[in-house]
C-alpha cells in the first residue's frame, strides 16, 4: 500500500494468550517484538489524521491469578516507539462472556470473570478526524423526563455547573466509552455458509456493531478502511453496507475462503433513531447491576487466608456454588443509559 493512503485501520490482531490457538497467536512476553513489524506498517501507510483502532484482550500469567501487562506494554510501547498519540481508550463488555478462568473464577473463587476487552484508539496525530454525533444512542428515561419538566442549572457535587444548555434536547446523548455488546452468534449467515462448503469458520471474531461504531465515528462514504488481522472479514462487511472501500488481510486462507460468505446476503439495512429508541426493551439495551445488590448483613463467605493458593476440595466448590440468599428486597436494576426498572 502507498504511504499515507488509509484513513482507518480497523483490527483484532491475534491475543497474547497462554494457549495456542488455530489462528496462530503469541505469547504475551514474546507479543511486542512481534507486533513491532506491524507497527511500522500501520504508521507507514496511515494518513497523519487518519486512525489506528486495535480491539485486544487480556491474558493470565500461567499458573496464577493475576494479569500480564501485555497490552498496556503494547499501547505504551505504539506510542513511545512508533509516534503514536491515544486518542481514547475505549472498552468492550461482553455480558455474554463466559466465568473464566475457571480455575481462579468458578474452583477457587478468588477472582470475577474477566467480560472486558481494551480497544486503543491511536492517530498519528493528536487531531485525528472523528465526529461523536454519529454514533449517539438514545436518551435515558431519566433525561426524557428532564427534557420534559425541565432543569434547575445547579452545581454538582463534583464542581461541575450545569447550565440550562443541559436542558437542550439534541435528540440523542453523548456514548460514553463503555461499549457493550453481547457476543452471542450461533447460527447467522456467515457461519451457515462455513457449515455448508465444510469450511472450519474463524474462531475469534467481533460483532459487527464493534467495527461499525468506529467506522461511523472516524470514516466517510468512500474512505479506505483496513483490517491487517481480517480473519472473517466482518470488518469488510460493515464497510461494504457503509460505502467505505476496504481491505482485509489474513494468513489463513480458509479463513477468507469462508469470509465469503459474509457477501452473499441482501445488505441489511441501518436502523434509525426512532426505531432504536422504539426497540423492546430486552433487544434495546443490557442492564449493569449495581453494587450491592445481594450484600446482606455480615454473615459471608470466608475469605481464603492463603488467597486461594490451595485448591478447595470439590465438595466445598459445590457449596459455594450455591446461590446467596437474601431477605433485601429488590433493588431496582440499572440499565447503561441511566434507567431505572
Amino acid at each position: 500500500m502507498k504511504p499515507g493512503s488509509v484513513d482507518l485501520i480497523m483490527t483484532s490482531p491475534p491475543f497474547g494468550l497462554v494457549r495456542k490457538k488455530d489462528y496462530g497467536n503469541a505469547d504475551a512476553h514474546e507479543y511486542l517484538g512481534w507486533f513491532r513489524p506491524f507497527a511500522d506498517t500501520f504508521k507507514r501507510v496511515l494518513k497523519e489524521n487518519g486512525s489506528l483502532v486495535i480491539d485486544i484482550g487480556g491474558a493470565w500469567i500461567p499458573g496464577q491469578p493475576t494479569r500480564s501487562l501485555y497490552h498496556f506494554k503494547l499501547l505504551i510501547m505504539l506510542c513511545e516507539e512508533y509516534g503514536f498519540h491515544l486518542a481514547q481508550e475505549f472498552y468492550w463488555w461482553n455480558p455474554a462472556k463466559l466465568p473464566t478462568p475457571a480455575e481462579w473464577v468458578t474452583v477457587r473463587r478468588i477472582r470475577v470473570k474477566d467480560a472486558i476487552n481494551c480497544v486503543w484508539w491511536l492517530s498519528p496525530t493528536p487531531w485525528p478526524r472523528a465526529e461523536n454525533r454519529r454514533v449517539l444512542q438514545p436518551y435515558s428515561e431519566s433525561m426524557r423526563d428532564l427534557l420534559r419538566n425541565g432543569y434547575k442549572p445547579m452545581k454538582r457535587p463534583s464542581g461541575h455547573d450545569i447550565s440550562e444548555k443541559f436542558g437542550i434536547d439534541n435528540g440523542a446523548a453523548i456514548p460514553p466509552n463503555l461499549i457493550a455488546l453481547a457476543h452471542t452468534e450461533s447460527n447467522g449467515q456467515y457461519l451457515r455458509y462455513c457449515k455448508e462448503l465444510g469450511i472450519k469458520a474463524h474462531p475469534a471474531r467481533y460483532p459487527a456493531e464493534l467495527p461499525e461504531y468506529f467506522i461511523r465515528m472516524l470514516t466517510d462514504p468512500g474512505d479506505l478502511v483496513v483490517d491487517p488481522f481480517g480473519g472473517s472479514c466482518v470488518t469488510g462487511e460493515v464497510c461494504e453496507r457503509l460505502g467505505r472501500k476496504w481491505v482485509c488481510i489474513d494468513l489463513v486462507e480458509k479463513y477468507l475462503q469462508g469470509a465469503v460468505g459474509r457477501f452473499k446476503k441482501a445488505p441489511r439495512a441501518p436502523k434509525r433513531m426512532e426505531e432504536v429508541q422504539g426497540d423492546h426493551e430486552e433487544s434495546g439495551y443490557y442492564k449493569a447491576y449495581r453494587p450491592g445488590l445481594t450484600w446482606n448483613g455480615v454473615r459471608e463467605a470466608s475469605l481464603a487466608v492463603d488467597g486461594g493458593k490451595k485448591r478447595p476440595p470439590l465438595n466445598a466448590v459445590a457449596a459455594k456454588a450455591q446461590p446467596v440468599k437474601t431477605s433485601r428486597p429488590r433493588a431496582a436494576q440499572m440499565d447503561l443509559w441511566g434507567r431505572a426498572s
